[in-house]
């Protein structure tokens, strides 16, 4: 008799967990190839134009994603709304002058100045010929507290540049970088100009704090000096320069601000009896936008980077909320987020993390990041269906078993650790929204595809969109994060 008892026990037990498994498979299985094209049709269309932050079509995205997370029955946990605001300020090339002796040197002719600073005003400032600012050159003469002028080598780049970095270690309060050649001056401005609009950050440039150089042609320098060019480059070689006079000169620089309006999108689904803890689940819904010039197709529409990614957090949300809705809910809460500014350096998941969590960052218990998930790099063309899986196991050994065992179970795709090394190449451990995340000591789990042909490029269309391989990789996507949200003892990680 006692043995049939135990056999009954058991079989309820068996009984229970098939139907589990069940009621899971049947959520997981909401997450559809036709779903997730209908949802990326919208994202990556010519009428949102890349999603570029702060931009028309990435306001558009975030309307057709917060209505979504409002129709699925979440809550907006924003003070009520599904919108996280977020003010980023865009620094491009300041303004500035220069003269000598009272004469004015043209802007964007003779000189250019590159950098963050502001003045504050005029400055009048004594100018010391350094040579090519060796440390050699920079014994021979004394810039500490005074403007420093450093003739560069033929074909020198600005970034990371010795001869500018010796110079303002040797207490240069002004670095003004003379070009060999007219020529020079001209490519280095122009392509320095193309950058010039790209920086953004959660920090608004502050009074005159910052650096920066002017950048002269060797005639402008020539005229600083009451000197000619051949002469400037001479001295230069031959270590006369400590001879030349210091002349006073006076430059401003204006730095040009501007505020960019940009949105956090958080769909949030209350759990049960443990409503108190978080899991996260972030894609970057913003791209690159338009090419600014050129011919043919100018919109980079994301299709792949990151409207896949959204379009998963989009279709996982609805998987999640209708078993809330049949009485089959998450234990814990979980925060469907999409986050913007990633292109321009993870500017939305920073503001989350380091400054607004909706919840307390020690309630996060793991943070699932979607990045591309939607096609296939040249590395697995003809492969088993895989996918990239990156940082499981580097805050959280229990994460990464979870992770492991519940692939194994349902969805078995291969699951590649190429790029789960930090120290790879492509650094790509450091290089999603999950990163503002692993920075706070809560395990992530970043899905990634690989780095194909059509990456930051308008040929990154939804035609080229594997939705079978995609709702494959998503649905291993809801199966983790239903383990996570329900199991009974939170993910933890590891002591060392």
């Amino acid at each position: 008799m006692k043995r049939i008892i135990l056999t009954a026990q058991a079989l309820l037990v068996v009984f229970f967990l098939c139907a589990q498994d069940a009621s899971v498979i049947q959520y997981g299985k909401m997450v559809s190839p036709a779903e997730l094209k209908d949802y990326l049709t919208i994202l990556a269309s010519d009428a949102l134009e890349g999603r570029g932050t702060g931009t028309r079509g990435q306001k558009m995205a975030a309307a057709f994603i917060a209505h979504h997370f409002e129709s699925q029955g979440l809550t907006g946990p924003v003070n009520g709304s599904y919108y996280q605001p977020i003010t980023l300020y865009s620094a491009g090339n300041p303004s500035s002058s220069l003269s000598v002796a009272g004469t004015p040197l043209k802007e964007g002719e003779d000189f250019f100045f590159f950098g963050s600073m502001d003045t504050g005003g005029l400055v009048q400032s004594s100018l010391i010929y350094a040579g090519k600012g060796t440390e050699t050159d920079l014994r021979a003469v004394d810039v500490k507290g005074k403007a420093a002028v450093v003739l560069l080598e033929s074909n020198a780049s600005l970034r990371n540049n010795a001869q500018i970095s010796n110079v303002r270690n040797a207490g240069a309060t002004m670095v003004f970088a003379v070009m060999e050649k007219e020529e020079d001056f001209r490519t280095t401005v122009n392509q320095m100009r193309m950058f010039a609009g790209g920086r953004m950050s959660l920090n608004r440039p502050s009074g005159t704090s910052g650096t920066g150089l002017f950048l002269l042609t060797p005639g402008a320098a020539a005229q600083l000096f009451k000197t000619s060019p051949e002469k400037l480059l001479k001295a230069a070689a031959e270590k006369s320069f400590s001879k030349m006079k210091p002349v006073t000169a006076g430059y401003t620089v204006t730095s040009q601000v501007r505020e960019i309006k940009t949105e956090n999108v958080l769909g949030f689904l209350e759990g049960t009896d443990k409503k108190d803890e978080v899991l996260v689940i972030t894609a970057h819904y913003d791209h690159i936008g338009r090419r600014s010039s050129g011919e043919g197709d100018l919109i980079n529409n994301g299709a792949d980077d990151d409207g896949s990614g959204t379009s998963a957090v989009m279709a996982l949300a609805k998987a999640f909320a209708q078993a809330k809705k049949d009485g089959k809910g998450p234990r814990r809460s979980i925060l469907f987020m999409t986050v913007t500014a990633e292109e321009i350096g993870l500017l939305g998941s920073e503001y989350y993390a380091d400054r607004n969590p909706i919840l307390p960052l020690q309630q996060t218990v793991v943070n699932l990041n979607i990045d591309m998930i939607g096609r296939r790099d040249p590395q697995h063309n003809g492969s088993d269906p895989y996918v990239y899986v990156i940082g499981s196991d580097k805050l959280s050994s229990e994460l990464h078993r979870l992770s492991e065992s519940v692939n194994k179970k349902y969805t078995n795709l291969v699951f590649d650790y190429t790029y789960n090394d930090p120290n790879h190449p492509e650094r790509l451990y450091y290089r999603s929204d999950h990163w503002n995340f692993a920075k706070k000591s809560i395990p992530i789990i970043f899905y990634f595809d690989g780095i194909h042909e059509d990456y930051h490029k308008p040929s990154d269309e939804v035609d080229k969109i594997e939705f079978e391989l995609m709702a494959l990789r998503a649905q291993c996507i809801f199966y983790t994060a239903w383990e996570i949200a329900n199991r009974d003892a939170r993910i933890t990680p590891d002591t060392n």
